[in-house]
């Protein structure tokens, strides 16, 4: 994390902003939307885009009102030893997970190139609603509760949007300041999704392969992406804490 403390906080937010975009709620979902055959739903695929960023808008507005009132507590814990110490177990806990992650997902892949039908179980959710959006009376409430259901699945597991409302409550401006920048995280995050739906409006025949396979390809890789996140997260938080601590671990040499 220390890359992202050393950039001015819009560059850092952003950066978050656009790792956040490329989850299963921001990006598959609407993805699901651009490569169904016949013309792209522009207003279905809005309105869902819409209700996911109002969510989390909604989200980081109270995770920061709730954040500035302790941050100066939580900046003295975590200067202190004891706090150094928490925020190693925690990076090593979430590298330790990252890493399990990553050996359950390609047992899964095995299963499933084997033939075994459990293996694909953690899809069923996604496929429901995949479902309900291409669904041909599917109304707006219908859209925007899914939109809701995949922003309450996904929200705690997004550690990029977790570190950047940490980022933001921290930051020494004022509450319109930190709203507005709050706002503009929200709709960075869904610029991957807008983009690609501009593609797919402008260049229908040249993009729909293309997106066909991008989406088959986050399908297959949702729960790896997930797994390197955390490890590396976890990894920067331990080696922050291991320094502040200062904790020299030995290096072995071969020879």
């Amino acid at each position: 994390m220390d890359f992202l403390t050393a950039l001015p906080l819009p560059a850092a937010l952003a950066i978050l902003a656009l790792v956040d975009g490329l989850s299963v709620g921001t990006l598959l979902i609407p993805l699901f939307l651009l490569i169904a055959p016949g013309r792209p739903r522009v207003y279905r695929i809005l309105l869902y885009l819409g209700a996911i960023t109002a969510f989390y808008f909604a989200v980081g507005a109270l995770f920061t009102l709730g954040l500035v009132n302790v941050i100066d507590v939580g900046r003295e814990f975590l200067g202190s030893r004891l706090g150094q110490t928490a925020l190693l177990v925690v990076g090593a806990a979430m590298l330790g997970a990252g890493i399990w992650m990553g050996i359950v997902d390609d047992r899964r892949k095995k299963r499933a190139a084997a033939g075994d039908p459990t293996a694909l179980r953690g899809s069923g959710r996604l496929l429901r609603w995949r479902e309900r959006l291409l669904a041909p009376r599917t109304t707006r409430a219908a859209v925007m509760a899914v939109a809701v259901a995949a922003g309450l699945v996904e929200v705690a597991s997004m550690l990029p949007y977790l570190i950047g409302m940490t980022m933001l409550a921290d930051a020494p401006i004022g509450m319109p300041l930190r709203f507005a920048a709050l706002a503009g995280y929200c709709l960075v995050m869904i610029v991957p999704a807008l983009a690609l739906l501009a593609a797919r409006v402008v260049a229908a025949r040249a993009v729909e392969r293309p997106l066909e396979r991008f989406t088959s390809w986050m399908q297959r890789t949702g729960a790896e992406n997930t797994s390197w996140i955390l490890g590396v997260v976890g990894f920067l938080l331990a080696r922050a804490a291991v320094t502040q601590l200062g904790i020299v671990i030995p290096v072995i040499n071969p020879g």
